[in-house]
C-alpha cells in the first residue's frame, strides 16, 4: 500500500481554512468522544519529573515534602473560634467595636449594611496546649493532642470577602475561574509517584453544603487537561465510568483498549500532537485504575485500632472521617496532591450549635490522619495544610447574643488562621499576630501568594521559576508576588 499524505487532499486543506481538519473533526466525532471523555474523567499524567514546555525538569532543588494532603475547610471559619485566642472580646462583649480597629476603612461584604458593631465574646474557652503553648479552643481537644507537630500561621489575609472569588483565589492565586489551581500546577510539574492512580484527587464530604463547590475549584486552567483535579465520589464507585459494564469481560475490554490505542497511535503518526500521546497514556492508566482504585479506596483491611482512631463517622462513605483515612492510604501509593473539601463554616449565624458540629466533624479526622501519617514515617514528607478562604469578624452579624447564646459573624479577609504540618515545616510553633481584637494582623503576614510560594518550595520548585506560556504571557501559580515564609522552615 502506497504511503498517504492526507496534505494531497483538498477536503483537507478546506478543513485547514476553517481551522479545523477533516480528521480532528472525525476524531472528535467518533472514537475521539471516548478519549475525551476518559481524559476529562481520569486524566492524569503517571510519571514523575515531566519535561515542562520550556524544556526544564522538577525539581529545582532537594525538596523537603514529596506530596500534599489539603484539608480545605469551606465557608470561612471563624479564627477566633478555633486557634486566634482574644480575651479582649469576652472582656467587651456588647460595646461598640472602636473606630480605631476599622482604621478610617469601611466595613465590607454584608457588614456595610449595619447600623452597629457590637464586639461579639466566643463562647468556646481556649487553653494552651503543646511545648509551645499554642492556643487552641476548646472544640478541638483531639488537635491539641497533637500541637507539637503542628505549626499555627495566624496573619494570613486574602483579597476576596465574597467566597467564589475567595476559594479561587486561595486555590489558584487568582480571584477569577480559569487559572490552574494548586494541585494541577503540581501535577503538571512534578508528575504522579504511581503510574496506577492520578497525581490530583479530589474528595468532598457528603453532607449538606453552605456554600457550592464545583469543578473549577480543582481545574486544570490553560495547562493540559491531564492535570486537573479527579474526584473520588462515595460508594461503590468512586470514579464514574471505571468499572467494567454487565456482560464486558476484563479480557474483551483490554482488547478494546489495545484497539484504541492503536487508533490513537497512527493518529500520533500522522500528526504528532502532544495530546494524543497524553490521551494514549490516560487510555493506558485508565485501564489500570480499574484495579488500583478500588484497592485504595477500601477500608474494610484496616485493624479496629486505626478505624477507632478516625472516630465512628469513619464507618460512612463520604464522611470527613473516611475521606481523611482514604488520603493517608493515597500519599502511602504516592498521590501529589490530595485535596479533601469539608464545607459547612459560614456561620452568619447560629455559631453556638453549627460550629460546634462541624468542628467535631473535623477534629478527631484530622488529628487522626497526622498521628498515622507520623507513625507509619510519612508525616516528614508530606506536607499537611488545614486552611479556608478567609475568617470571620470580631462584631456580631445583626444582634450580639447575650452571653453565650448564638451568634453569628460576618466574612473578614484581614485576619484569619491556618495550620500545617510536616513537610519540612517547625513543629509546635505559632507564626503571626493579630491585633487584640482580631482584626489586623500586627506581625507575620502571610498572603496567599506567599503561602503558594511557601507551599511549592517544600516540593523544590522555585516559584519565580515555575512558569507557563499562555496567549503570549509566563503565568506561574504565584500570579506576580509571593515569598517564602522562611521563619517556618525547618
Amino acid at each position: 500500500m502506497l504511503p498517504i499524505n492526507p496534505s494531497d487532499f483538498p477536503c483537507r486543506k478546506i478543513a485547514d481554512l476553517r481551522g479545523v481538519t477533516r480528521r480532528e473533526l472525525l476524531s472528535q466525532m467518533g472514537y475521539g468522544t471516548g478519549a475525551a471523555a476518559l481524559a476529562s474523567l481520569l486524566g492524569t499524567q503517571a510519571s514523575a519529573g515531566p519535561v515542562l514546555a520550556d524544556g526544564t525538569t522538577l525539581p529545582h532543588f532537594a525538596p523537603k515534602a514529596k506530596r500534599v494532603i489539603c484539608l480545605f475547610m469551606s465557608g470561612g471559619m471563624s479564627h477566633l473560634e478555633s486557634f486566634d485566642h482574644k480575651p479582649l472580646l469576652s472582656q467587651r462583649h456588647g460595646e461598640p467595636l472602636p473606630d480605631s480597629v476599622f482604621k478610617g476603612r469601611a466595613p465590607l461584604g454584608m457588614s456595610q449594611f449595619q447600623n452597629k458593631f457590637s464586639v461579639q465574646g466566643s463562647r468556646y474557652d481556649f487553653q494552651q496546649h503543646g511545648k509551645a503553648g499554642a492556643w487552641i479552643s476548646d472544640r478541638f481537644p483531639y488537635l491539641a493532642k497533637q500541637a507539637d507537630k503542628i505549626c499555627f500561621l495566624k496573619g494570613m489575609v486574602s483579597e476576596a470577602v465574597n467566597h467564589d472569588p475567595a476559594i479561587i483565589f486561595m486555590n489558584s492565586g487568582h480571584q477569577l475561574a480559569g487559572r490552574p489551581t494548586m494541585g494541577s500546577w503540581l501535577s503538571y510539574g512534578l508528575g504522579s509517584e504511581n503510574e496506577n492512580l492520578p497525581a490530583y484527587i479530589v474528595m468532598v464530604t457528603k453532607r449538606g453544603a453552605d456554600q457550592p463547590l464545583s469543578s473549577r475549584l480543582w481545574d486544570s486552567g490553560f495547562l493540559p487537561s491531564q492535570h486537573q483535579g479527579v474526584p473520588f465520589r462515595p460508594g461503590n464507585e468512586p470514579v464514574l465510568f471505571l468499572h467494567n459494564p454487565e456482560g464486558l469481560s476484563d479480557t474483551l475490554h483490554k482488547r478494546m483498549v489495545d484497539q484504541l490505542i492503536e487508533v490513537q497511535q497512527e493518529e500520533l503518526r500522522l500528526r504528532g500532537e502532544a495530546e494524543i500521546s497524553a490521551r494514549i497514556k490516560q487510555l493506558e492508566m485508565a485501564f489500570r485504575m480499574q484495579t488500583a482504585v478500588p484497592e485504595v479506596t477500601d477500608v474494610s483491611e484496616e485493624s479496629k485500632a486505626t478505624l477507632e482512631r478516625y472516630g465512628k463517622s469513619v464507618k460512612r462513605p463520604g464522611s470527613f472521617a473516611r475521606n481523611c483515612l482514604i488520603a493517608r492510604k493515597l500519599c502511602e501509593k504516592g498521590v501529589r496532591f490530595i485535596q479533601l473539601f469539608h464545607p459547612g463554616w459560614d456561620h452568619h449565624m447560629g455559631m453556638d450549635t453549627r460550629f460546634t458540629k462541624v468542628s467535631s466533624d473535623v477534629d478527631q479526622p484530622s488529628a487522626a490522619l497526622l498521628q498515622d501519617l507520623d507513625e507509619r514515617g510519612l508525616l516528614q514528607e508530606t506536607l499537611v495544610m488545614f486552611v479556608t478562604e478567609f475568617g470571620r469578624t470580631p462584631y456580631s452579624q445583626g444582634a450580639v447574643s447575650s452571653g453565650k447564646g448564638d451568634y453569628g459573624r460576618e466574612h473578614h479577609r484581614d485576619a484569619f488562621s491556618f495550620w500545617v504540618a510536616g513537610g519540612g515545616i517547625k513543629p509546635g510553633m505559632s507564626y503571626g499576630e493579630t491585633d487584640d481584637f482580631g482584626f489586623d494582623v500586627v506581625d507575620g503576614k502571610v498572603t496567599a501568594n506567599d503561602f503558594h510560594a511557601t507551599l511549592l518550595h517544600q516540593l523544590g520548585i522555585d516559584h519565580e521559576r515555575f512558569t507557563y506560556r499562555f496567549q503570549g504571557r509566563d503565568y506561574r501559580l504565584t500570579n506576580v508576588g509571593g515569598t517564602v515564609v522562611k521563619p517556618i522552615l525547618a
